[in-house]
């Protein structure tokens, strides 16, 4: 029995360092933060079909917008800024890059196409 003993002690005794160990290394553990890390917004290629500079409204026919997973399309958008309209007009071939926000598609940048 004493052998059974001595085999407790040291399992209990090894288990309890083992045990204090963990929880000791996990008090000193400094707290984990979180990055954000936003991709950068690529560009999408289209068309100017309609254009409203009093709305902020744009209709584009576009390729595929990839951070939206949308194929190519003709849908109506609203600028960020009414600013980004000035000096566009229907027919121009531009760059831009959109976002949606709350169920509602915003371009965010355009630039003309070379």
């Amino acid at each position: 029995m004493n052998r059974i003993h001595r085999l407790l002690a040291i399992s209990t005794l090894a288990l309890g360092v083992t045990w204090h160990g963990s929880g000791f290394a996990q008090a000193e553990a400094e707290p984990a933060t979180t990055i954000e890390v936003q991709p950068a917004a690529s560009l999408s290629e289209g068309e100017i079909r309609r254009l409203d500079p009093e709305t902020g409204k744009l209709t584009i026919r576009h390729g595929e917008i990839r951070n939206l997973d949308m194929p190519p399309m003709t849908m109506v958008f609203t600028v960020r800024d009414k600013a980004l309209l000035s000096g566009l007009k229907v027919g121009d071939r531009i760059r831009f890059a959109a976002s949606n926000e709350g169920g509602k598609y915003l371009v965010t940048h355009i630039q003309l196409a070379k």
